[in-house]
């Protein structure tokens, strides 16, 4: 089969699906490969590296859209709707529940479309944790950055110092992301408030020690939580469905001015009230005078270790695809096929 791996155009996006040795694995297997030229650049896998594995090098981003299967990082942005085909195989994250022109794009296109985000294996999300691992560790840095004054914040500091409390963190939603978050927000000397519907969930952390206390979710109580809070972050995820709401409105109103939140559910759709996607170039907006920090890429801005991680999960269930589009291996990640959405929650998502 022949397989291409064409450059991300999302906004500052500089992950690579494959490194060199992912596609080595293909090659290995009789299967031919045409990278584009500079795809793996940002992330410090050149063109030689690639060569040397046994890639063809091709200069335009048709070309390697041409292939019989395309493996990417990001969802296909409109610019690249034009690349669809009815013998084409897609293989990248889709988030499909919030972005419905583009499964309307994929179906009337006849794409067979298969979504990182949803392939399950033993009740977890494999290809799903190595990127929200990164956004957890990630998130309680960004919402650091943003709670300096300059940066529109309170200018509290998320430590605190000697007579001065601690800023107080409000977690919502302790999976991969959330619980990351979570501890890294208790490793900078914040005060942690766990959030989740999941009673064990909520002992794990305390227990291991990631949260100072913790909250079981109602509206009502994540109300109270949120009010005093100086950053929120949001990772409250239904695999393959839009993010369930769980900050509210008027839960964001009620906050202090100058309060950050950060949505890690924002490719889902966002699960509080007043998100909305912004980009790595534009990465906040202010509204109720809170500072929104909304960025549906954020581990793109860390790409040598994204890039790795996503490659080391990807190449498994890659060479399971390409000897069996119907593996087992593969459960949940086809998304839409012969012009239909194949994925009951992203169904669902979309009415």
């Amino acid at each position: 089969m022949l397989i291409g791996l064409p450059t991300e155009i999302k906004d500052r996006e500089r992950r690579v699906a494959l490194d060199p040795n992912a596609v080595a694995a293909a090659v290995r297997a009789d299967h031919r490969v045409v990278v584009q030229s500079g795809a793996g650049d940002g992330a410090g896998f050149f063109d030689a590296e690639y060569e040397k594995v046994g890639a063809e090098i091709v200069d335009d981003a048709a070309d390697a859209w041409a292939a019989d299967l395309v493996v990417k990082v990001k969802e296909p942005q409109p610019g690249e709707y034009d690349f669809f085909r009815d013998d084409l195989t897609l293989f990248t994250y889709l988030h499909l529940a919030a972005e419905p022109e583009l499964a309307r794009a994929l179906a009337d296109a006849g794409v067979t479309a298969y979504a990182y985000e949803t392939l399950t294996e033993g009740g977890k999300l494999p290809l799903l944790a190595p990127m929200s691992e990164i956004a957890g560790r990630v998130a309680p840095i960004a919402g650091a950055t943003f709670l300096a004054a300059h940066r529109g914040g309170s200018g509290v500091l998320i430590g605190g110092a000697a007579g001065v409390p601690q800023a107080r963190v409000v977690v919502v939603g302790l999976g991969a992301a959330g619980g990351l978050a979570a501890r890294g927000a208790k490793g900078l000397d914040a005060v942690v408030i766990g959030v989740d519907v999941d009673l064990a969930r909520l002992g794990e952390a305390a227990h291991d020690g990631d949260v100072t206390t913790t909250v079981a979710s109602n509206e009502r109580a994540v109300g109270e939580a949120v009010e005093d809070a100086d950053m929120v972050i949001g990772a409250a995820l239904v695999p393959g469905a839009r993010a369930p709401l769980v900050v509210t409105q008027e839960h964001v109103a009620s906050m202090r001015p100058g309060s950050v939140i950060v949505d890690l559910a924002i490719d889902q759709g966002g699960c509080i009230e007043t998100a909305r996607p912004t980009t790595l170039s534009e990465p906040t907006y202010v509204e109720h005078d809170i500072v929104h920090y909304c960025v549906t890429n954020v581990p793109g801005q860390y790409p040598r270790t994204a890039s790795r991680a996503l490659s080391a999960a990807v190449t498994p269930r890659l060479m399971a695809l390409l000897s069996d589009p119907d593996s087992p291996k593969l459960e949940g990640a086809l998304n839409v096929r012969g012009g239909e959405l194949t994925h009951e929650a992203v169904a669902e998502a979309l009415g």
